[in-house]
């Protein structure tokens, strides 16, 4: 047989490694232990992960803030939203995935498939969608089921390392820089910058034509926002008024559009905006529930055509469009890579706000 048609085989173990959340709530820990590896469904295919990246609403999902239910209450244990690995058993369905295959599992594991926001681009918000990492078990864990039709196959030249993150941050970023209707030469602000979600989006915006700005602190979140694009860094500890600041660098007016990543943010979001008329707030990091409001007098709203909106997660579309961002090699890598052993360090560093760009989890170290 042709090497290049031969179909790989793996030798599939009963137990694998898993990051899983003990104490769930506002002292939950994560420990490492071996669970039963998944038998996948009739539709569904069995990936094998190589890397996890780590998203701050793991956390959220672990301390049970979000005001949605708990992981528990699914009998979920591991949590994770962004793999990438390879395709090591299908199921007797599947015809559009074989083994060997790559391919990622976003934070969205599967939706219905028949209702009118899937049918739109929208599938994220279906109401009968299953939330990867919290309905059902994570990237934390090395050997995941996901539906077939609902992986994303990740193109030759996008190493794992660049894939898993896209999966939720770049493409949820995507999706927000698409739905603000942003224009090449516009000012976009990126409260905190320096974070996963933040830092894909100074990548995208500068890609896109966009001039980006990073708002964050640190001397390696800095470094890291000015190598990945960013025409401006604020650093919000040394800058006595960053709102002042921002609309000092934005000709004077104010932000075309915000892209609040980190939920403190919020607070300031509508007066980086300045006096620019059709300005954009895009909702993006999600704050515990209650703690924060947003908003603006009407009058504020109307005179300046000011819109605010939310993005949740990116769509099957965002994460296509974004992994081909990462194969034009527009996406550069953003990471600090973990062993798996140590993944219950690298949660507590990303659960202190310490991680410039992206903490990920290699299960082959």
């Amino acid at each position: 047989m042709d090497d290049k048609t031969a179909v790989p085989s793996f030798e599939i173990p009963k137990t694998c490694k898993a990051g899983v959340v003990v104490n769930e709530g506002p002292n939950f820990s994560v420990r490492v232990e071996e669970v039963p590896v998944p038998e996948p469904g009739p539709d569904e295919v069995l990936l094998k992960l190589n890397i996890t990246g780590l998203c701050y609403s793991d956390i959220h999902y672990m301390l049970g803030d979000l005001g949605i239910g708990t992981m528990a209450a699914n009998g979920v244990r591991s949590p994770g939203h962004e793999g990438a690995g390879v395709v090591v058993k299908v199921g007797s369905n599947v015809k559009n995935m074989k083994v060997g295959d790559r391919g990622g599992v976003k934070p969205m594991w599967d939706t219905c498939g028949s209702c009118e926001m899937c049918w739109s681009d929208t599938e994220t918000h279906c109401s009968k969608s299953v939330s990867t990492g919290f309905q059902v078990a994570g990237t934390y864990q090395q050997y995941i089921t996901s539906p077939a039709r609902y992986m994303s196959p990740i193109p030759d030249g996008v190493p794992d390392e660049i894939a898993a993150p896209i999966m939720c941050s770049a493409s949820t970023i995507y999706g927000s820089l698409e739905q603000s209707q942003l224009q090449a030469g516009n000012w976009a602000v990126f409260p905190g910058g320096g974070g996963g979600v933040g830092i894909q989006g100074v990548q995208l915006a500068r890609a896109m034509g966009m001039r980006p700005i990073a708002i964050d602190t640190g001397e390696a979140k800095r470094k890291l926002c000015l190598e990945m694009g960013a025409e401006h860094f604020v650093d919000f500890r040394e800058t006595k008024d960053v709102v002042a600041e921002v609309v000092r660098l934005t000709d004077g007016l104010g932000a075309h559009g915000v892209f609040v990543t980190a939920p403190q943010a919020y607070k300031d979001a509508v007066a980086l905006t300045g006096r620019r008329v059709k300005s954009k707030v895009m909702c993006i990091g999600l704050p515990p529930a209650g703690s924060c409001f947003l908003g603006a007098e009407p009058g504020a709203i109307i005179f300046k055509r000011l819109v605010i909106s939310g993005t949740l997660v990116g769509s099957m579309r965002d994460t296509d469009r974004a992994l081909d961002f990462a194969r034009r090699g527009l996406l550069k890598p953003i990471y600090e890579k973990w062993p798996i052993d140590k993944l219950p360090e690298a949660v507590e560093k990303l659960r202190r706000n310490e991680v410039p760009g992206r903490c990920i989890v290699d299960f082959n170290l």
